[in-house]
């Protein structure tokens, strides 16, 4: 038996903007409506922010499987917010979270002992008047300004309860985008285009469609790092396709036992089901292979903060020659007990992935990279139109490009340091390019992205 299946409806819950939930009414309201869709042959119509949903025959064997793991991931929630944008937000006790599910952390303790943040280098005295500081102060006489962004569910005014995790709530329509139950919340490996040494990023350059403009350091010890990304909500012309901002701190082989964490903010309809910008998190220990996801879509990072979801809507967000929204990102491994801790905006600890979940990195980093990555399946033969950061590129400076600033890195001694010898690197940069500098105020530092399918990008 096989339902018609509206994926833009499928598994979305109707609820008031405050409910209590418990597991089992949260479990036997999903699975009502999916025994509605496979018993009824009715096509529904429903207007969807961005036309990315089709219908599919789904059978009811595979939509029990896809109900059986959003049983187990979407924990029963103490209380659960809906968000403006339509997001459902679960908020979860914290030693319930999905983390714990995985076999390394079964007996693993929450860190409640704060961890030793990075010490700040003094800045380097009698610099010039930079490019940037210049660019920024023509935009403010403009009415132009940078700002710090935050995330769309807060707009509700409701809060998650102390000692509870808000995590937002997946549903059936979420996998059914993705290839399928086991793609659901993963990357593609990437396959490098030749054998890279650890010293080289070329092996971030991947013949699987994706996309870079990035700056990274030479080989070396680290132990964090951090920058601060402003936010854009750039076009996605396929529904397979993503545009994303992010840090990647890195150790190991690219093809083989690569162990990354990475976190920005992406754009992904596939994942998300909207064109909206969200902060994200990923990580692995095996090059993509069979390890870690996407946010808290698997057993892995440890949240502890209860204002911060990750995978939601961050709002709100730049403009063309007008206000500029970041977000800053710190990524640094705790010089205690090891774990690598994510923080976000000026002092915020989001939570952090236990140093049992690598092999590489249970010691330290030798890369980090910064920047933007797209996918590009060449529809029709093209190349893609999906755009990088502002959909600008670099040469379009201040309000018109993206920009990652003050780039840093933390030594051996849990120290903040600006990123020295910085390099640079795109594919084609007829289509996305990256320029980099260095300033007082904004240290290393570089803009980058671009349109994709142009004239000289066809």
């Amino acid at each position: 038996m096989v339902a018609l299946i509206d994926m833009g409806n499928v598994g979305r819950k109707k609820c008031s903007s405050l409910i209590p939930c418990s597991s089992s009414s949260c479990s036997l309201f999903s699975l009502l409506l999916a025994i509605l869709f496979v018993f009824s042959s009715q096509r529904f119509s429903l207007v969807f922010a961005l036309n990315y949903t089709k219908y599919r025959q789904v059978s009811s064997i595979r939509l029990a499987r896809i109900q059986r793991h959003l049983d187990k991931n979407n924990k029963a929630p103490i209380l659960t917010i809906l968000s403006p944008d339509g997001d459902i937000i679960n908020c979860v006790h914290k030693s319930k979270q999905p983390a714990f599910d995985h076999p390394l952390l079964k007996n693993h303790r929450i860190q409640r002992e704060p961890p030793e943040r990075p010490k700040m280098k003094r800045l380097k005295a009698g610099e010039v008047e930079s490019e940037e500081r210049k660019d920024t102060k023509e935009m403010t006489k403009n009415g132009g300004m940078m700002k710090g962004a935050w995330q769309m569910w807060h707009n509700n005014g409701t809060r998650c309860p102390k000692g509870s995790v808000p995590i937002r709530r997946s549903t059936v329509h979420d996998v059914l985008r993705a290839k399928s139950l086991y793609d659901f919340g993963r990357k593609p490996r990437r396959l490098p285009l030749v054998a890279a040494p650890r010293t080289d990023a070329s092996g971030v350059v991947s013949g699987n469609g994706h996309e870079h403009a990035i700056a990274y350091t030479p080989w070396q010890e680290i132990y964090g790092a951090k920058a601060t990304i402003n936010v854009w909500d750039p076009s996605i012309e396929q529904v397979n396709e993503f545009s994303l901002s992010q840090i990647w701190v890195l150790s190991g082989s690219f093809d083989s036992d690569l162990n990354s964490i990475e976190a920005g903010w992406q754009v992904s309809p596939e994942l998300y089901g909207d064109n909206r910008p969200r902060l994200f998190t990923y990580w692995t220990s095996d090059a993509y292979q069979a390890t870690g996801c996407y946010n808290l879509l698997c057993a892995g990072f440890v949240q502890t903060n209860s204002r911060i979801a990750i995978g939601a809507a961050i709002s709100p967000i730049s403009s063309f020659t007008s206000t500029q929204y970041d977000i800053t990102v710190l990524i640094w491994k705790d010089p205690k007990l090891g774990n690598w801790w994510m923080g976000f905006g000026d002092d915020t600890l989001v939570g952090y992935w236990p140093a049992e979940l690598f092999t590489h990195l249970a010691d330290h980093a030798t890369m980090v990279e910064w920047g933007g990555e797209v996918v590009n399946t060449w529809a029709n033969g093209e190349h893609t139109s999906t755009q990088m950061g502002s959909g600008h590129f670099a040469e379009g400076g201040f309000g018109k490009a993206s920009y990652f600033r003050n780039l840093e890195i933390v030594d051996s001694d849990n120290t903040l340091g600006s990123a020295q010898n910085i390099q640079i690197l795109a594919e084609n940069t007829n289509c996305y390019d990256i320029q980099s500098s260095y300033g007082n105020d904004w240290g290393t530092y570089f803009y980058y992205g671009g349109p994709g399918r142009n004239p000289n990008c066809p």
